[in-house]
């Protein structure tokens, strides 16, 4: 089995993959098959968690809120399902997991958006 995992690992194609880090508002492109038709679904949200390190592994919990809810998908990043990931924007934070955002509403759930220093 772990000649298996080896060989994914040293196969697999990540170079695809933007440098997702909490705080990163992203927009997953998911396929959806619904019988015979395919379509593309896009979910938008803020990236609070990443779990596991390793690409075969990882995966990311992102957050958005839909009609006044809060609505929670966790995504494997190397996934058939997944066409791509896109990075809207990114916003500084200090934390690896951001699960203080759930019990926040409104302007107080914003996060600082990242400026890129020239110096």
């Amino acid at each position: 089995m772990s000649r298996i995992f080896d060989f994914l690992k040293k196969n697999i194609k990540v170079a695809n993959l933007p440098a997702i880090v909490p705080g990163d508002t992203v927009k997953v492109y998911q396929k959806i098959i619904e019988g015979k038709k395919e379509r593309v679904q896009i979910f938008e949200g803020i990236v609070i968690a990443k779990h596991n390190k390793d690409p075969l592994h990882a995966t990311i919990t992102v957050r958005k809120i839909a009609s006044g809810v809060g609505v929670e998908r966790i995504f494997p990043l190397i996934s058939s399902k997944i066409e791509k990931i896109d990075v809207v924007k990114r916003a500084k934070v200090r934390r690896a997991k951001l699960y203080y955002i759930r019990k926040l509403a409104g302007r107080s759930a914003r996060l600082k958006e990242e400026t890129a220093h020239n110096a």
